[in-house]
């Protein structure tokens, strides 16, 4: 089973062309795609009643990919607003539990920083992080070279396996130690996480600028360049039992033409909400 979804549902303007979509995003949205990648919960640990309502306003079957927050995965820069490690994994366990109790948690999604390298001290944190998630399902994102250079490759994608670490495959570009390829392999039986953050070289190493954010994922996707990962993602979808495909190159707007360009080559339905709403019936029509 392939799921396609987007990162976030807020900024994805061509998916709500009238005020009552613009009012009820998530809702919307949800007509569009079974999956979406919370990321909210990178900055803080959302509220049960966040959690809750995003629950409550999607379908049965919907998943939710939810990005750790940046403590757990050295991102924080400033103070931590936690006494310590136990309490921070603690109370974002407790925050996701309206996701788990309704089966909508797809997976937690961990991705680590460009200077977390491969080296015996993260492989510690990375076993210590998986225990302090108790069981729930956890993907596994690198953004250092080192984790699957030569020989390293093999043996990360093994340390993943044997720790029952979700493998998140990355499309990005190749620009210097802070990316990864693309290492089509899954890990874990159950699902595979592919997330595509678009081609920009030119801007993916730009992180010390005011709008990186802005810049690093400003890519649209030819229908050459997602026909080559259509082969890729029926690979993948060989190894496991699920894929969750992601597209976070929405800088310009492009995510959701391209998830749904990529659904299309699939042979996926593609939803149109406009085209499935019942037609109004004419009060005044016949006689």
């Amino acid at each position: 089973m392939i799921r396609i979804g987007l990162t976030g549902w807020g900024d994805h303007d061509d998916l709500y062309p009238d005020a009552e979509a613009r009012r009820h995003k998530l809702s919307a949205y949800a007509k569009h795609f079974s999956v979406v990648e919370v990321d909210s919960s990178f900055y803080a640990v959302q509220s049960l009643r966040n959690y809750t309502k995003w629950v409550d306003e999607t379908p049965p079957g919907f998943g939710f990919l939810v990005k750790a927050y940046q403590g757990m995965t050295g991102h924080l820069r400033g103070p931590n607003p936690f006494e310590s490690r136990d309490e921070m994994f603690r109370a974002f366990r407790e925050s996701i539990q309206p996701v788990v109790e309704a089966g909508k948690l797809t997976a937690v999604l961990f991705q680590y920083p460009p200077w977390f390298d491969c080296t015996r001290e993260n492989v510690g944190l990375l076993r210590l992080t998986k225990e302090l998630m108790h069981g729930l399902p956890v993907a596994l994102e690198f953004r250092h070279q080192s984790w699957f250079e030569g020989e390293m490759r093999e043996r990360t994608l093994d340390f993943m396996r044997r720790e029952g670490w979700i493998h998140s495959v990355c499309d990005e570009p190749q620009a210097g130690p802070g990316s990864i390829p693309a290492v089509l392999a899954a890990t874990h039986p159950e699902l595979t996480v592919v997330r595509f953050h678009g081609r920009n070289a030119a801007g993916w190493n730009q992180g010390g600028s005011p709008n990186w954010r802005e810049v690093r994922y400003l890519y649209r996707y030819s229908r050459d360049e997602l026909e080559e990962w259509k082969d890729k993602l029926l690979q993948l979808e060989q190894e496991c039992a699920g894929l969750c495909v992601v597209f976070n190159n929405n800088s310009g707007g492009d995510a959701a033409a391209n998830a749904k360009q990529m659904m299309e080559l699939l042979g996926m339905e593609v939803p149109d909400p406009a085209r499935d709403q019942p037609e109004q019936l004419d009060l005044f029509e016949g006689g």
